[in-house]
């Protein structure tokens, strides 16, 4: 099916068995020295294992200590580094796959020199801005970025670089690609792009000198053009050089556009350069534009940008940004780009390439594109994946079966059931799931109609239930009685949060909906909140039900847009992860709706990067935030809070209760007090989410595999 995808490509002698590339992200599981260990050599061998034809190492320092936009860097600037770079070349060439070493210096990003007391190299001086990411970290959050004030609490301290310095620089390149030739690189990317030094130098937003570094086009791309000469130079003609460019800087004034991308394209191809690798960049103390440029939100966010670089050159083209696997086979084939990069889907499911190479795409891993991996990079922690918990993990080896075939039940059938049931059957065990409604998905269900690439992760679990031919009992309780009847080997209980609002005064009232209920008028299930409706409403929403409307969550997505029980002016109590993507859900659907929290932090459970997203559109679209402010009552339709020790009130046609999760642990209690072996999984166990269920299901897999 994906013929195109699946051919080979030859780049100056270096042959690709097909076109799908792992793009270069910041993964932080180098060692403290800057050397490849154990972790990043798994982690990097587990994605030439899934297939891919090119990998593309995360972003090093030439300049190791200096130079680091992370504490856990790559260093290439000594040869003491060559074992361990060795070690990981070898290790991904077992399975067929190239691989290319992206050589940078981090420039005004280079975090570690600021913790460290060092000035950060740039062409100029830069422009001091007000950033607003502070608006949106929590305050755990904010430890991580304390550090970055630097040892004397003055933040970051620049130095303006000399010709000798870039004389330096470019020695610097020159020799790190021969330690990468010398460790078994295929091919060298070097980084042009995301504010690095490089297109610091290339940006005119950026660059202000007035020396032959500046001025020109032309004179600013000429360190790029010195570095690429220098590395030919090096390293002969026989290895492909790849060179990173960002095809725009959003949200910057006077940045690169579009234009001057192309040109520099052009320059970088003249110099020697053998494939262009099409990103983009943008103002980083906007907080939103990170899910512009470098991570872009938009699916074929940068196609545009390579198909203006595919016209103007004779090099291949290398796209990337969210692009789906149709739309690359049908992109590729219209000779719109020649390669595909892909970060966030070849973490998600390393075994991707491997997979459509055998025509079984149904059974690919989706990316939710929660954006928690990068996120993690942005509070200096270790990369991690929310639907794959093997991420930094894949050293510690596969989930086996250690004492042959076992009989495990699952009670519950959202993402941590599901995930712990395929764990278990792929390990070799036999399992039954046990889910008391008639779907599965669990409360994902209702996070689908706010963020749909939640559905994607039900639709895969789902999936993985029919292949691994788990015995799936829906509308089917399971209690101590029936697992004594069943005598399974061991019990893992998946059954969601206890969820009970608080006790809020006229809580009671019909305008008032817990999550529970506003999920079950949605979706199906307990009828309290539906008998809180007009009686024509709760016809319709009967007949819903009745006619299997609600079952189906693409249906419920899109009519919702057109009907639903809920009225115009909304009030949501919380706005953790369920009140904000709730909001999320209204605010689409034309209601006006004001989010009331009693904390100081907007969605805390969120990734920091799509917190970012989330809150801004929300803002934008109409949502008011009111924050630190303590409901008293309900009354009339209206909602009486206090704030800051005044009282206020706020007019609701009905108001949504998205508090009071708890972890409910009682039925694990009572399994175990009777001599069965049973864990929790997921927020029964502990309140942590997709991501948390996900882990979960893992760690208990492994103990009792």
């Amino acid at each position: 099916m994906f013929k195109q995808l699946n051919s080979p490509l030859t780049i100056k002698g270096m042959t690709l068995k097909n076109r799908i590339v792992l793009a270069a992200m910041g993964s932080n599981f180098a060692e403290s020295d800057g050397s490849c260990g154990d972790k990043i050599q798994a982690y990097y061998e587990a994605r030439a294992r899934g297939g891919a034809g090119l990998i593309i190492l995360e972003t090093t320092s030439i300049a190791w200590p200096a130079a680091c936009s992370m504490p856990n860097m790559v260093g290439f600037s000594e040869d003491r580094f060559i074992p361990g770079l060795k070690a990981l070349t070898d290790r991904v060439h077992r399975h067929g796959s190239k691989i290319a070493a992206q050589l940078n210096h981090s420039g005004k990003i280079s975090q570690e020199d600021t913790v460290a007391g060092r000035k950060l190299w740039v062409p100029s001086e830069p422009t001091k801005a007000k950033t607003d990411m502070m608006n949106y970290l929590t305050k755990p959050e904010m430890m991580n970025f304390i550090k970055m004030a630097g040892p004397d609490g003055k933040g970051p301290q620049y130095h303006v670089m000399t010709l000798d310095d870039i004389a330096v620089l470019i020695a610097q390149f020159k020799s790190a690609a021969r330690r990468a030739l010398d460790s078994g690189f295929d091919a060298i990317e070097i980084h042009a792009g995301h504010g690095y030094i490089l297109s610091s130098f290339i940006s005119p937003a950026a660059n202000k000198r007035e020396d032959e570094y500046g001025g020109s086009l032309e004179n600013r791309a000429r360190l790029m053009i010195e570095v690429i000469t220098a590395i030919r130079g090096e390293v002969g003609n026989n290895i492909p050089i790849l060179v990173r460019l960002d095809a725009k800087e959003f949200r910057v004034d006077n940045g690169i556009t579009p234009e001057t991308f192309v040109a520099v394209a052009k320059l970088a191809e003249a110099a020697g350069a053998d494939v262009i690798d099409v990103s983009a960049y943008g103002n980083n103390a906007k907080s939103i534009t990170f899910t512009e440029a470098p991570l872009v939100h938009e699916p074929n966010g940068y196609v545009e940008f390579a198909k203006l670089a595919k016209r103007e050159i004779n090099i291949p083209v290398m796209a990337v940004g969210r692009i789906d696997l149709n739309s690359a086979e049908k992109h590729i084939s219209e000779g719109l780009y020649d390669l595909l990069g892909q970060g966030r889907q070849l973490i998600a499911d390393p075994e991707l390439p491997n997979k459509i190479a055998a025509n079984d795409q149904t059974s690919i891993r989706p990316c939710i594109y929660c954006y928690i991996c990068v996120s993690q990079i942005f509070l200096n922690k270790p990369l991690c994946c929310a639907v794959n918990a093997d991420v930094g993990r894949e050293y510690q080896g596969g989930i086996i079966a250690r004492e042959g075939q076992k009989h495990v039940v699952v009670i519950g059938g959202g993402p941590g059931g599901m995930e712990s049931a395929r764990l278990l059957a792929e390990a070799g065990h036999k399992v039954t799931l046990f889910e008391k409604s008639g779907q599965l998905g669990g409360t994902a269900r209702i996070a689908t109609l706010a963020y749909g690439p939640n559905g994607g992760l039900i639709d895969y679990l789902t999936e993985q239930m029919k292949r691994l031919n788990i015995d799936v009992r829906l509308n089917t309780t399971c209690d101590q009685n029936v697992i004594k009847s069943i005598a399974p080997d061991h019990v893992i209980v998946a059954i969601g949060a206890n969820r009970e609002a608080p006790n809020i005064p006229g809580k009671d009232q019909a305008f008032v909906f817990d999550g529970e209920e506003m999920r079950a008028m949605l979706l199906g299930g307990d009828n309290r909140g539906v008998a809180k409706l007009p009686l024509w409403k709760q016809l319709f929403v009967k007949s819903a039900n009745l006619f299997g409307i609600t079952n189906n969550i693409s249906w419920v997505t899109q009519l919702s847009k057109i009907w639903m029980p809920l009225q115009n002016n909304i009030v949501i109590i919380g706005a953790g992860l369920v009140g904000v993507e709730i909001a999320e859900f209204l605010i689409e659907r034309g209601r006006k709706v004001t989010v009331i929290e009693p904390g100081r932090d907007l969605g805390p459970e969120l990734s920091y990067v799509r917190r970012n997203r989330v809150i801004q559109h929300l803002q934008h679209d109409g949502c008011t935030f009111i924050r630190k402010a303590n409901v008293t009552n309900l009354a009339n339709k209206t909602v009486h809070y206090e704030l800051e020790g005044e009282s206020h009130s706020i007019k609701a046609d009905q108001v949504i209760i998205a508090q009071g999760a708890n972890p409910n642990t009682a039925l694990c209690e009572q399994l175990v007090s009777a001599g069965i072996d049973a864990h929790n999984v997921g927020d029964c166990g502990q309140i942590s989410y997709i991501d948390g269920a996900i882990l979960s299901a893992r760690t208990v897999v492994q103990q009792i595999a």
